[in-house]
């Protein structure tokens, strides 16, 4: 079986192909089109699909559209109520869906021989459950979806058992915790289905004094479900407009509904435990990209397994959506899904871009020299991530023992101040310096650093005293591996800094030319692209 699954409709249009179980590629649109988020997620902009990943997707396997037999497209109109029954204030909501009702159509003509009778419609919180427990090394396990808004609802509870999605709750719209996250972000001045990350980070700077004003509108409803709207944000802290400073009301108000969905998350995992039982939960959907609640869900919830997909949001709705209809899917071989280059396809990248390039004995000790010497560098390795987070392919490093590497970065990234820095640490040595769920190879948790490394790591050492790792294993990611422990032998550290190699508004960095131009275009000591190296100093003398 040859499925081809798409998201386009609201936000993150992404493609994924998977033959007979096994997931062969999967990418976003943005890292080719490089519009951050591949588009707005307005009714006007449903019509445009993930024409580029999706074309790319069938190349890597060498297939043709008409070779297909099926594309899955992860919305079903036929399952949708018009905006307004549903409580939204969305009048041109009806152009969406006409869009989607028209998706196989368009599908068509974007892939020339694909017959239109081959698109199937998968609902929208089918498709993120199937991208969490068949994807995941727990495929009899529970699900939670939780996100912005589906056809009609936002949330989806049940339970994987043979391949087969039991659906044990759902949450009818306009209750979303998705949407109250996403007006928060909106009233904090902050670009709304963009930015909600930060204000998951603004929260720490913050205390929960808003907590019982926020308790009344959301929470869990005892059944499985919850209520999530009509909270009065201007009624708890003034707006703040995007060029403001922030202050600590609107800290305190990111505090407290960041607590509070952390309590709702918490009472709906234990109603699903009472349900279905069972050790593993698996989670998929925007709101399972918000690490802190996922940290505290795996640290006292009922689960002794929790496993987060790496793309919760919708973009992990095209592989979802082609996972439902594989009759036997096989867990998801890691985030590494996207485009890669060999060697000489490189070299002839640095030949055209003529800068000077150097091809050492090993790119692992070349760059960890690079790291001891306080250096930054662009790292640039195998195929890209799929999801929004550098998992070590594509990512900007720097020496974690410098507290200004923090503000510096985010300098290099045109990013907040407030906004931390994320530590990569060899799987083997991780227990020693943090304390949380472990292994956490897709950087999806936050944990406690030990009070005897914080002092020794400053730069990602969040306020709070926590720190969003990434757990790099030996066997599956070893230029990585190999990279880290050449850094320790030189400074007795077994952490990096890592954060996602491009600059503020723009798309992480995905083929040659982007590395270059990010390289040409920030404070970068040097490039380390496949096994050469490209150095400031040389390149710009």
């Amino acid at each position: 079986m040859r499925i081809l699954g798409i998201n386009a409709l609201f936000h993150d249009p992404a493609a994924a192909l998977v033959i007979d179980g096994v997931t062969v590629a999967a990418a976003e649109e943005e890292r080719f089109s490089r519009r951050k988020h591949g588009k707005r997620p307005v009714p006007f902009s449903a019509w445009e699909l993930p024409e580029r990943a999706a074309r790319w997707c069938l190349e890597r396997a060498g297939l043709r559209a008409g070779e297909l037999d099926a594309v899955a497209y992860s919305f079903d109109p036929g399952l949708a109520r018009p905006a307004a029954d549903m409580g939204l204030s969305d009048p041109w909501d009806p152009l969406r869906l006409e869009y989607a009702r028209r998706a196989p159509e368009f599908l068509a003509e974007a892939l020339p021989g694909l017959d239109p009778e081959k698109v199937v419609f998968v609902p929208h919180h089918v498709a993120h459950a199937a991208s969490a427990g068949p994807a995941s090394p727990h495929p009899d396990s529970a699900v939670l979806v939780l996100d912005g808004r589906g056809e009609a609802a936002s949330h989806l509870a049940g339970r994987f058992e043979g391949g087969e999605l039991h659906t044990l709750a759902q949450q009818t719209l306009p209750h979303s915790l998705g949407l109250v996250y996403e007006e928060l972000t909106e009233h904090l001045g902050f670009l709304r289905s963009s930015d909600e990350y930060k204000v998951m980070a603004l929260a720490s700077y913050g205390k929960p004094r808003f907590l019982e004003e926020i308790r009344r509108q959301v929470h869990a409803t005892g059944d499985g479900g919850f209520r999530a709207h009509g909270v009065d944000w201007a009624a708890l802290a003034p707006a703040r407009a995007a060029h403001e400073e922030w202050n600590q009301d609107h800290a305190d108000l990111a505090s407290s509904t960041q607590a509070v969905l952390e309590e709702t998350l918490l009472d709906l995992a234990q109603w699903l435990h009472a349900e279905a039982g069972g050790e593993s939960l698996t989670m998929a959907g925007g709101v399972a990209l918000n690490c802190v609640a996922n940290s505290r869900l795996a640290r006292v919830g009922p689960y002794r397994n929790v496993w987060v997909q790496p793309a919760a949001g919708d973009a992990g709705t095209a592989l979802g959506a082609a996972l439902h209809l594989t009759r036997d899917p096989h867990p998801m071989p890691g985030a590494d899904l996207g485009r890669g280059w060999n060697e000489e396809e490189i070299r002839h990248w640095l030949q055209e871009a003529a800068v000077p390039y150097e091809r050492p004995a090993d790119i692992a000790e070349t760059v960890a020299e690079e790291l001891a010497r306080d250096g930054v560098v662009a790292w640039f390795q195998g195929r890209s991530e799929f999801g929004p987070r550098a998992l070590g392919h594509r990512s900007l490093m720097a020496h974690p023992g410098r507290a200004e590497n923090l503000e510096r970065l985010n300098k290099v990234k045109g990013r907040e101040e407030f906004r931390p820095v994320a530590p990569m640490v060899l799987a083997d040595r991780a227990a020693d310096l943090f304390d949380g769920p472990l292994p956490s190879p897709y950087m999806l948790f936050v944990h406690e650093v030990r009070r005897d490394w914080r002092d020794r790591i400053p730069a990602v050492v969040h306020v709070d005293g926590t720190a969003r790792i990434q757990t790099v294993d030996e066997e599956r990611e070893p230029l990585v591996a190999r990279m880290l422990a050449a850094f320790e032998r030189r400074t007795g550290i077994p952490v990096v800094v890592n954060t996602s190699l491009n600059t503020a508004g723009r798309p992480m960095v995905d083929d040659p030319r982007d590395a270059l131009e990010c390289f040409g275009s920030a404070p970068v000591d040097l490039l380390a692209i496949g096994p050469f190296a490209v150095r400031r100093g040389r390149a710009f003398a």
